[in-house]
């Protein structure tokens, strides 16, 4: 593990400065947003429209790399994340925010696509693995990172505007000095909806409902903490206690993935998370509670992107794998769209415990239809014995899930 980051030392070190400043950005709008006077649907449009540019971003990117390469595009993209994080608090109008979110969303996927390609080129078959874990300890890293910086400063202010700008664009400077600047880029074959809903209806099902999850928890968390009365301090917490849980989880999730019928793990994982999600709804006052919630609801909601992944993998032809990756990425940029919008109706409705109650209906939903899909779809004779569950963040992109059916596929050939 040492050997793998002392490889890519660099293009670790900025991706977690990219990671504090899109987490600074992501928490700071939802509380300088509640200063200004934004209803809730405001907020949750604004939220939304990262996930509207992220979605774009991962069909045009590769083609923006093809005709003018890594280096360029890289520079470009980060450089307008930079400038457009310093004129959130000068624009605080809802409509400029949302234009400006729809940017850095394209933008920032556009980076994670260009990073990712060079980790795949820095790493070998050997330390591809290693790489792509390492590669989302640090991302999970500068988001925690980002919500300790946040308490430290005035969100009424500038400097917490700044500060982001500032680490984005540092990032730049150790990834371009010392990463080899063009790897080679390969789009990877594509698999048509009908193709991949065919080949796993609970993979796509699970996608579109868990993008709605996990676009709640990233861009409205701090939206509800202040609707709920928690001080910056403690909003702060309980973004990260999602995210180490969620890191915390991916392992011992992942291990019974390859022992049991993944669906029978599915539908635990998101029956608990929507219990966890209950129990917040009901006792929404308590902070402890919200925190195990928390917990809960993120140990168990990040790790199903990977598992949804591994489980589709069961019914495909290795050379699909990537294909149908890219493919469930998109479902989950779908669901990711709609989901703040939901959750801000729901929060303007019915009060903040609406944020914990569209939490747990979704992931319900994903456990009644894992469990309606074991009777369509007996087991078989499914090989649960190979090591095919690589972590997988979904805040990365199709990049990153290629790299971990490329993982799962060289596994599976040394141990055959």
């Amino acid at each position: 593990m040492i050997q793998v980051f002392n490889a890519s030392w660099a293009l670790f070190l900025g991706m977690f400065m990219l990671m504090i400043g899109n987490g600074l950005q992501g928490t700071l709008l939802g509380l300088r947003g509640e200063l200004e006077g934004f209803s809730t649907f405001a907020l949750s449009v604004v939220m939304s429209a990262y996930f509207v540019g992220f979605l774009f971003s991962s069909r045009l990117t590769p083609l923006l790399i093809q005709r003018v390469g890594h280096v360029r595009v890289f520079a470009a993209l980060g450089s307008t994340v930079s400038a457009v994080l310093i004129l959130y608090p000068v624009l605080t109008e809802p409509w400029a925010w949302t234009i400006g979110r729809v940017i850095v969303g394209f933008c920032f996927c556009g980076v994670y696509i260009t990073a990712e390609s060079w980790l795949n080129d820095a790493s070998s078959n050997e330390t591809r693995g290693k790489a792509l874990s390492i590669y989302l300890m640090v991302q999970m890293a500068g988001i925690v990172a980002a919500q300790y910086i946040i308490t430290q400063g005035d969100v009424s202010g500038y400097i917490l505007f700044i500060i982001p700008s500032v680490f984005v664009s540092l990032a730049f400077a150790p990834i371009l000095l010392s990463i080899r600047p063009t790897p080679a880029f390969e789009q990877a074959k594509r698999m048509t909806m009908k193709q991949l809903v065919a080949a796993s209806p609970l993979a796509c099902v699970g996608m579109f409902l868990l993008g709605g999850v996990f676009s709640a928890q990233f861009g409205m968390s701090a939206v509800y903490g202040s609707q709920a009365g928690l001080t910056v301090s403690q909003i702060s917490l309980f973004v990260s206690v999602v995210y180490v849980s969620a890191l915390v989880a991916q392992w011992p999730i992942g291990w019974l993935s390859d022992r049991i019928d993944r669906r029978i793990l599915i539908i635990l994982t998101t029956a608990i998370g929507g219990l966890g999600g209950l129990v917040a709804f009901i006792w929404t006052g308590n902070f402890t509670v919200i925190l195990i919630s928390a917990a809960i609801v993120g140990g168990t909601s990040n790790p199903l992107y990977a598992l949804l992944i591994a489980y589709a993998n069961d019914y495909l032809e290795k050379e699909d794998m990537a294909a149908a990756a890219g493919g469930l990425l998109l479902i989950n940029g779908v669901g990711a769209i709609m989901g703040p919008i939901i959750v801000g109706w729901m929060m303007e409705t019915m009060g903040a415990e609406g944020f914990w109650l569209f939490t747990a209906l979704l992931l319900i939903a994903v456990a009644s239809y894992a469990g309606f899909r074991m009777i369509q779809r007996p087991r078989g004779d499914l090989d649960f014995e190979a090591v095919s569950y690589v972590p997988v963040s979904a805040a990365t992109t199709q990049v990153a899930a290629e790299i971990a059916q490329e993982v799962y596929i060289e596994t599976e050939e040394d141990e055959s």
